[in-house]
């Protein structure tokens, strides 16, 4: 049994994934078999992984799948066995895509400041280490290295643009799967930049291209504030006389853009996101990867 407060929980899910599933997962999901409608649902199964990722912090497919079976089989008496468990949730990879982003869209608070947004990435790991190669996923995973942590690893990156809100932690706005090896920058421009019109966005350094967001301030309104960057062969006179002014500007900026900070290092510690060792499978790692963040905007909205 489970304690009546965390029982409330589980039928909250449970109505919210069947109203939307209703709406919009199923069309994500559709069979065209003689098992188009199993027994154990759909809607029960995603409301088991997002229960126990949420309310019991179980991760591990095999985890979430025992919990079930010994605390809460009287709500779902037809639960399969752990590996039919499995292979149904990992058919269910771009349902919880249109989840993710039913969330963002439709629970946005009302702090958000629509003219300010915070941008930066994080490393999702299947293995790390600089002569490491890694096996898993390689259709969408390759080696990268993140110079904040300086680690060499083998995985994909979750890139974050977000609104920013005075005092807490920022709101994603959009998110973003590459391979490791992709740059930052590049994603940046041929995924959202135009799109972002009349805004400003606060970014790290590898996102500095002064040709490219000049152009995109005169078309769209874009402004894109970075700490300065070294100017390679820049006079010595030049650089001691900008010094101040530079570091200061680059003070301001980080610590706007700061929050982007704690809103990864939240995600982490609610979901353990970052760890993806024990994936085997690209539909794995894709589950992996948005389920967490859907366990974690699940506990935060209900």
């Amino acid at each position: 049994m489970i304690p009546k407060e965390k029982e409330l929980k589980l039928i909250k899910i449970y109505m919210y994934i069947c109203d939307i599933y209703e709406s919009s997962l199923k069309f994500c999901c559709q069979r065209f078999s003689n098992n188009a409608t199993p027994i154990f649902t759909d809607q029960e199964l995603l409301t088991v992984y997002l229960f126990c990722g949420a309310y019991q912090r179980y991760f591990s497919i095999k985890e979430i799948h025992t919990f079930t079976k010994e605390y809460l089989l009287s709500w779902f008496p037809c639960l399969p066995s752990y590996q039919t468990f499995n292979y149904r949730l990992n058919l269910l990879s771009e349902a919880i895509n249109e989840l993710v982003k039913h969330l963002i869209t439709s629970f946005k608070p009302e702090d958000c400041d629509n003219m300010t947004s915070l941008i930066d990435s994080m490393p999702i790991v299947t293995c790390k280490g600089k002569n490491k190669t890694g096996k898993v996923a390689t259709e969408i995973a390759t080696k990268g290295y993140c110079s904040t942590k300086n680690m060499y690893y083998f995985g994909l990156k979750l890139h974050t643009l977000a609104f920013r809100r005075k005092g807490t932690i920022p709101f994603p706005e959009m998110l973003i799967l590459s391979s490791a090896a992709e740059n930052d920058l590049t994603v940046l421009k041929t995924e959202a930049a135009d799109s972002l019109a009349n805004r400003s966005i606060f970014a790290d350094k590898i996102y500095s291209d002064f040709s490219f967001w000049g152009e995109k301030q005169r078309e769209i309104g874009l402004d894109m504030l970075t700490p300065v960057k070294a100017i390679k062969a820049e006079e010595p006179v030049i650089t001691q006389r900008e010094k101040a002014h530079r570091d200061l500007f680059s003070t301001a900026v980080s610590k706007v853009r700061q929050p982007i900070e704690s809103f990864f290092n939240w995600l982490n510690e609610k979901t353990n996101i970052q760890r993806a060792m024990k994936v085997r499978s690209t539909s794995g790692l894709l589950i992996h990867t948005m389920g967490k963040i859907a366990i974690a905007f699940i506990y935060l909205i209900f």
